[in-house]
């Protein structure tokens, strides 16, 4: 259908391939959950125990402003270019095939790094939920004691997040909004108390770290270093832009929405923890359970049932994350293939359901693969793999910058003000939290085992990038830049058919002089 000998149709250049199905709210829903995930559970005491209550919560608001800087840029190009894969477009259209082929294979090993961790992440939450949960001891790897019990769980709840998914996004929509009301039930309930049953006294001695402004800067600053690994997630709105049934402008406006509403999660769960538990009540549950948040829940509850209610929640936030990055990994790989960049093969959709489902069972199995491999190497895969989200983030920053340039005129329903300082603000936020990973004793730089990682993702990119070069020719990197008449439409609300047809037409018309030239 893509790349038609003759003259296309105009009907094969409008039909989106893809099934528009989500809703505003499962925009918001899918963004929102991939964000808060489990996080908040097991690593608020940390966070407390860095900066103190009140310098964590301003180092999230610090982080939250580095991504809005990211997200704005996101917001435009994805209110500009409504197609599936995301980055894999707008960095095709600023830098090329090759640029896009980078952009997009390092955000396919954030998403798919993700999800092979969940998979591991879901079991071990069920042993403090459940104890005796452990049965069947097999191996150990790294330090860590694989169980029969612990890989069938992770290998069932793989398979069938892989099948909701290919069912539809639709279906995965609705499980995600599930699962968030239960997570933000679950913090709403802890926030809440907190402020009827704690009390500031607890916030004596851990509003900030230390006594000193210079070193309480520096830990909000640390806080701030590594809080944007915690909102990575928004991105997957646009990989799924073409199964949105919302107005380009709002698609926009949705995103920056949820980055709002993880900042705000964040910052008011870790006061709420401080409002309940004092420093040495937090030290000790970072030594006994680590847990910190569902220790809390409990101590302003005062009972223990309660703690497992936040981590039920957090359980929730598991597969809201391993959903919502399933969702995007499966896209991104579908529009790489779609552009001959990544074996064609990958490119096939559901004859029924319209999902990438060669693209969903790659990635469903090595979900199904991942615990194998234990936690400790899942730690590496995932630290490689917010590298690669970083890189893609500050591609896209530079990509909206050009963008401006490059192409001025382009219809922009949703369109950032002061789009220099904006997009400047995003390649700085963004290469900042590369360099981070990159430096030498910053806090969050990669070990040995993961540039490991990394360097082998970016040699198999290379093997496909040369393969592919050369099977598919003159073939490879195109990519179709046309929209549909619910887009066309968007674009130009005052515009009537006579004049979509004009829009369409002249579209096909520079797909075939590229292909000419």
């Amino acid at each position: 259908m893509r790349h038609s000998l003759g003259r296309p149709s105009r009907s094969d250049f409008v039909q989106s391939e893809f099934n528009k199905v989500l809703n505003a709210w499962d925009v918001l829903v899918i963004a929102f959950g991939a964000m808060i995930g489990w996080g908040w559970v097991v690593s608020t005491g940390g966070w407390i125990e860095k900066g103190g209550v009140l310098g964590a919560a301003i180092g999230f608001v610090i982080g939250g402003i580095m991504i809005f800087f990211v997200g704005m840029t996101y917001a435009e190009l994805t209110a500009a270019m409504p197609q599936c894969g995301g980055e894999h477009v707008f960095s095709y259209k600023a830098m090329g095939s090759t640029g896009s082929f980078i952009c997009t294979w390092m955000i396919i090993l954030g998403y798919v790094s993700v999800a092979c961790f969940e998979a591991c992440a879901f079991p071990t939450i069920i042993t403090y939920l459940w104890p005796g949960f452990l049965k069947g001891y097999l191996y150990t790897v790294a330090g860590f004691d694989i169980y029969a019990s612990w890989l069938i769980v992770a290998i069932v709840v793989a398979f069938l997040i892989m099948m909701i998914n290919i069912i539809g996004a639709k279906t995965a929509a609705v499980l995600q909004t599930v699962l968030t009301c239960i997570i933000g039930g679950a913090g709403i309930l802890l926030i809440i108390a907190s402020v009827i049953n704690g009390t500031v006294d607890n916030l004596d001695g851990q509003m900030f770290a230390s006594s000193s402004a210079g070193l309480n800067v520096k830990a909000i600053i640390g806080v701030a270093a590594l809080s944007p690994f915690y909102f990575i997630g928004f991105d997957v709105i646009p990989q799924a832009a073409e199964e949105i049934n919302v107005p380009a402008k709002k698609i926009g406006s949705i995103l920056i929405l949820s980055v709002v509403l993880a900042v705000v999660f964040y910052a008011l769960v870790i006061v709420a923890v401080g409002l309940v538990m004092g420093p040495q009540a937090i030290v000790d549950s970072e030594q006994a359970t680590g847990l910190v948040t569902a220790d809390a829940m409990a101590a302003a509850f005062n009972t223990k049932i309660m703690a497992k209610v936040i981590i039920v929640g957090g359980m929730c936030g598991i597969v809201t994350s391993w959903n919502s990055f399933l969702l995007g990994g499966s896209r991104a790989m579908y529009s790489m293939a779609e552009s001959y960049m990544i074996p064609k093969f990958f490119a096939k959709l559901h004859p029924k359901h319209k999902t990438p489902i060669n693209s969903l069972i790659l990635i469903g199995v090595l979900t199904m693969l991942a615990p194998f491999a234990g936690r400790k190497m899942l730690v590496w895969i995932s630290d490689a793999g917010n590298f690669g989200c970083c890189v893609a983030y500050c591609m896209v920053a530079l990509s909206f910058i050009i963008l401006r340039k490059k192409e001025p005129d382009m219809p922009r329903p949703y369109k950032v003000p002061a789009y220099k300082f904006f997009g400047t603000m995003a390649v700085i936020m963004s290469g900042f939290m590369v360099a981070m990973y990159c430096i030498p004793g910053s806090g969050g730089s990669l070990i040995t085992q993961e540039w490991g990682i990394v360097l082998a993702w970016c040699a198999l990119g290379v093997v496909f990038f040369v393969f592919c070069k050369k099977k598919y020719k003159e073939s490879f990197g195109t990519l179709v830049e046309l929209i549909s008449d619910e887009d066309a439409a968007t674009l130009m609300p005052e515009a009537d058919e006579v004049e979509l047809d004009k829009v369409i037409d002249a579209a096909i018309d520079r797909v075939l002089a590229k292909k000419a030239s």
